[in-house]
């Protein structure tokens, strides 16, 4: 980890840019906005963030003027990033794109340009040190392929930068406060009940157990809710617990996996509705901000979360979770799912462990024996409750994303 906090003045020009194309609506944007804005705040460095949809941006930016080309909100310039780009593009001290995104032809041309120029001596500006930021995975192979260099065709070189859950990897993204302002919040159980009541949830108890929903469509989260709704306790090791369970819904594709048991269409259905089946009181929750959405996260007793930027929150949320990871070609996120499990179940009892395991791969399996892994995960509750609140601290490692990836800059 860096020994002290670099300046702008250790870069080579003033600001960075970072290419983002919004895939499945709220992922890779949730990631990069997080980045940009983690980079502004704590690095005091220019961040241009260029996006192509800011319909969807909007929607975890609410304050984000979608008829408006360039806009800057804590302190993060965004563009709009049409094609071909319709923004003057000046390069700076680094180029980030995001997941792999096809850059625009004036920008991959103009660093060519820069960097043949330098080469020729007939500039001292620099070309920017040129990065793609790929998806996180806990996969064994991440650590050789972290940095790697690949030579296009300018010359010029580009490095692969992978998020990963180990020191030789590019790391995590997470702010330096987080984990103390996680605490806080929930060391008072009236800030959720606020929450709560802030987002038009309404009947919800401090005692209440509390599911956040922001899966894909699966029939494994029918047949969750079915459970639900007929189940009148939550078991813990020592004693069952009556307790009525709130699960929390945003419009999108989980609500689609139950529309038959609340036998309404979709557009039917507004935020702040709720609808009380048995034990069960289904909530429709409004769009939110990502500091609301970690809130959010940090109030549940379980959560169900999807993608990555959801993934790694609700890690860092010290709570119990099942990842609903994006369905890939010939199974291959369930090699993804499995190199997760194996890191994150290190420390739990094996018994447990196995069941966490079953438990999620049910799920992204739409394994009709899901309700009989979930009953036995949430008989452990109390002790994933233990696990999710170490587990942040081992998977930071001293060292978040922001601060790797300076470091990694300056010796580039």
């Amino acid at each position: 980890m860096a020994s002290e906090t670099p300046t702008i003045s250790s870069f080579h020009s003033p600001h960075w840019d970072i290419f983002c194309v919004v895939v499945d609506n709220y992922g890779d944007i949730g990631v990069t906005w997080r980045l940009a804005k983690q980079l502004a705040a704590e690095y005091q460095i220019d961040i241009n963030l260029w996006v192509d949809d800011l319909n969807s941006f909007s929607h975890i930016l609410p304050e984000l003027d979608k008829s408006v080309a360039q806009q800057r909100f804590h302190n993060v310039n965004i563009f709009k990033w049409n094609q071909p780009l319709d923004i003057n593009y000046d390069p700076g001290a680094v180029l980030i794109e995001a997941f792999a995104c096809e850059l625009p032809s004036q920008v991959t041309s103009l660093i060519g340009e820069l960097h043949q120029k330098h080469k020729a001596k007939e500039s001292i500006t620099k070309p920017p040190v040129w990065l793609n930021l790929e998806y996180l995975s806990a996969e064994d192979w991440v650590d050789g392929c972290h940095g790697l260099p690949s030579m296009q065709a300018s010359g010029i070189k580009k490095h692969f930068y992978f998020p990963g859950f180990t020191a030789k990897s590019g790391g995590l993204i997470c702010e330096s406060t987080l984990f103390k302002l996680r605490d806080e919040w929930q060391s008072n159980t009236n800030n959720k009940v606020a929450l709560f009541k802030k987002l038009g949830l309404t009947g919800i108890t401090a005692k209440d157990f509390v599911i956040s929903v922001f899966s894909y469509e699966t029939t494994a989260l029918t047949a969750l809710c079915k459970h639900w709704i007929q189940c009148n306790s939550i078991t813990n090791k020592t004693s069952p617990v009556s307790k009525r369970i709130h699960a929390l819904f945003p419009m999108g594709k989980s609500l689609s996996s139950i529309l038959d048991l609340l036998n309404v269409p979709l557009q039917a259905i507004k935020t702040g509705q709720q609808f009380c089946l048995g034990n069960l009181v289904i909530h429709i929750l409004p769009m939110t901000d990502q500091t609301q959405f970690d809130r959010l996260l940090w109030s549940c007793d379980f959560n169900i979360v999807r993608g990555e930027d959801s993934f790694l929150r609700a890690q860092w949320a010290a709570k119990p979770f099942i990842w609903h990871i994006y369905p890939q070609e010939d199974d291959y996120h369930l090699v993804k799912l499995q190199a997760f499990v194996n890191i994150y179940s290190q420390k739990l009892e094996n018994d447990v462990a196995n069941t966490w395991s079953k438990t999620n791969f049910a799920f992204n399996q739409q394994d009709s024996n899901v309700v009989e892994h979930w009953q036995q995960l949430i008989s452990a509750q109390s002790t994933l409750e233990q696990h999710a609140k170490h587990w942040p601290i081992d998977a930071k490692k001293d060292a978040d994303l922001a601060s790797r990836l300076v470091e990694f800059v300056k010796t580039s």
